[in-house]
């Protein structure tokens, strides 16, 4: 992507110039500690410019957020077998899509799932928030339907995938599945017993 410090600012483009900008500083410093004058700076925009758009720093985490699982979205939707014939690849794909996801954009990743990106109830309750999860939702309920899923409350299975996923996502963003500790195919091996799990 441009840098933040030369990309040129048109004007109606200020909400997108101060979003792309605050995404490239965070994933430079892989965190975002950063503020919306240091914002402002690296945009080329006065100081008072982000406020327009954003009444403080924590409303631009929360859209950042957002944007996050817009993006795990659509991974998930492109992760789909074109003809998903075989609910375990369907199933697999997703869920390599998600890891993949988290290990492509670490620090977005963890914006997500942070306090910091505003109540959990605004975020995790948003429907871009919800639409991830509905991919999830909607491949178990059909995982059920042809009989190839257990037949349990499918919020609950998604609930159990989710917080799987999401610990191994996380191990592995951070290098801790280490083969001398889980083995030389943990990821594979944790993905099937997952699968395992859920399947008659």
């Amino acid at each position: 992507m441009q840098d933040a410090e030369k990309r040129p600012y048109h004007h109606g483009d200020l909400r997108r110039t101060i979003i792309e900008t605050a995404m490239d500083i965070m994933n430079e410093e892989k965190g975002w500690q950063f503020t919306l004058r240091e914002v402002s700076r690296r945009a080329g925009v006065s100081h008072a410019a982000p406020y327009k758009h954003f009444p403080d720093k924590a409303a631009l985490l929360n859209e950042l957020a957002l944007l996050g699982f817009d993006r795990l979205y659509e991974a998930l939707v492109a992760a789909k077998p074109r003809q998903p014939n075989v609910i375990r690849d369907a199933f697999l794909a997703i869920a390599q899509a998600y890891l993949d996801f988290g290990k492509s954009n670490p620090a977005l990743y963890r914006l997500m799932f942070s306090a910091e990106a505003g109540k959990a109830a605004d975020v995790h309750l948003n429907e871009r928030a919800l639409a991830a999860f509905g991919v999830l939702i909607a491949l178990l309920e059909r995982g059920q339907s042809e009989g190839k899923l257990r037949n349990r409350d499918v919020r609950g299975q998604a609930t159990a995938c989710w917080a799987e996923m999401h610990g191994v996502t996380l191990l592995t963003i951070d290098g801790l599945l280490l083969p001398e500790k889980v083995g030389p195919n943990a990821l594979d091996n944790a993905l099937l017993t997952l699968l395992e799990g859920l399947e008659k």
